[in-house]
């Protein structure tokens, strides 16, 4: 089965059209097969204010089966793996229907971020943390959208780059940021002295 070029034309411009949603596709080369999603942070939780960048890719049997997505923005949120940004999404799985669109898949991601399903998870840490702790869980979350969703700064990734490159876990190098407050300098002195 070949793809629908026609359709994934006809759904970038109704993407492109709709301003309003805050919803925003690319092409991530010259394919309609391989595209970035960008996802706004739905007010009044903790990813408001962020620009969650999606990576999508489409079979060639799309739009029968579902695209394959994935946040390639580091997010802290239950239904999201917060390693590989693999998603727990019923609509990317078994309730995916032809009649959906790249822009209700990505209005569902958004949907999602503002109603966390921790019964569902797809990260057991951070789910286990939104039901035990869910103060913390809204600090890390502000956190990880200020650090690595935000659409005025890609620096707070880039200091994560940095301290990784000098042999560090990305986990700890992201924990120990998260604990200076984005301070790179305290954040290596911290790694160093073992914390």
């Amino acid at each position: 089965m070949a793809l629908d070029l026609g359709r994934i034309q006809k759904e970038l411009k109704e993407i492109e059209r709709d301003k309003a949603s805050g919803v925003t596709v690319e092409l991530k080369s010259n394919s309609l097969q391989h595209l970035i999603g960008y996802v706004p942070g739905p007010k009044d939780t903790p990813y408001e204010g962020g620009l969650f960048k999606v990576d999508i890719k489409l079979e060639s049997s799309y739009p029968f089966v579902p695209p394959k997505m994935t946040f390639l923005s580091k997010v802290w949120h239950p239904n999201v793996s917060s390693q590989s940004g693999a998603i727990c999404l019923d609509i990317l799985k078994d309730q995916w229907s032809p009649a959906l669109t790249l822009k209700t898949a990505l209005l569902c991601l958004q949907a999602l971020l503002a109603s966390p399903q921790p019964d569902d998870p797809q990260d057991a840490v951070v789910a286990k943390q939104y039901l035990d702790d869910f103060e913390t869980y809204k600090k890390t979350a502000r956190y990880w959208t200020e650090a690595f969703a935000n659409p005025k700064a890609d620096a707070p990734n880039e200091k994560v780059e940095r301290i990784v490159e000098m042999g560090f876990e990305r986990a700890k190098a992201i924990q120990a940021l998260q604990r200076c407050g984005g301070d790179e300098n305290a954040a290596l002195e911290q790694l160093l002295g073992g914390a």
